[in-house]
């Protein structure tokens, strides 16, 4: 599929990245125009704000996306890492062209020690390499092992990962006063990009922005009729 950082021309083909219409805040892909509420935002953005500012992603979480980013989350593909950097980077152009600093979603230790390795942190100096902007790839931590998050609600995601994630102790200087660029490989709720801003800006940062591999569509705006 990949081969030195690119996709052969069939798998490009089969690739769906993410382009306008999208909600201005988290991201999300709309089916039309129509779908954007005021302000252009999805209706989860205009009822809960998230603490994030902004969130973009490359690719639509589907089944081409899913066989890039799983193989590197699950099978030790790191050669996935230079294909995926640069498709985030081109998606995340505005949010890295304003950030100081960029920081990786955390796994649990205990996670950590079974994988090896944090994939998303692989994506963040990658792509940092790319921009040119610092990477802080241990600036936040995991302090509770959360439960699988695929089958829970929006509402039970928030509550499961609330107080997960804090700012690695030592590492709050390096935050306060900056705009970080919170990265990851799949943003479904916006849930643990939440926790973590939340950590972020409790030790003085500015503002905190998203950047993940791939956005899982929202199912109710998949299937939603479009607007008269």
């Amino acid at each position: 599929m990949a081969e030195q950082g690119q996709l052969c021309a069939a798998c490009f083909a089969r690739t769906s990245f993410i382009s306008p219409p999208c909600c201005g805040c988290c991201g999300v892909p709309f089916a039309s125009d129509a779908q954007a509420e005021d302000r252009g935002l999805c209706p989860a953005c205009l009822d809960r704000p998230p603490l994030f500012r902004q969130a973009r992603a490359a690719l639509r979480y589907d089944a081409q996306a899913r066989r890039l980013i799983l193989p590197l989350k699950h099978a030790d593909r790191q050669e996935l890492v230079p294909v995926l950097a640069p498709m985030m980077a081109r998606a995340g152009a505005a949010l890295l062209a304003r950030a100081d600093i960029l920081v990786p979603v955390p796994l649990h230790r205990s996670r950590l020690r079974e994988r090896k390795y944090n994939q998303s942190a692989l994506l963040a100096k990658a792509i940092g390499r790319l921009a040119g902007v610092a990477v802080l790839p241990d600036g936040l931590q995991r302090v509770r092992r959360t439960a699988p998050l695929d089958d829970k609600s929006p509402r039970e995601r928030a509550l499961e990962v609330a107080g997960s994630i804090v700012v690695r102790p030592g590492r709050a200087a390096r935050f306060a006063g900056t705009s970080v660029l919170l990265v990851d490989d799949v943003m479904t709720s916006g849930a643990t990009a939440n926790a973590c801003a939340a950590a972020l800006l409790s030790a003085g940062a500015t503002a905190v922005d998203v950047l993940t591999a791939a956005r899982v569509p929202d199912p109710r705006l998949e299937n939603a009729t479009p607007k008269d």
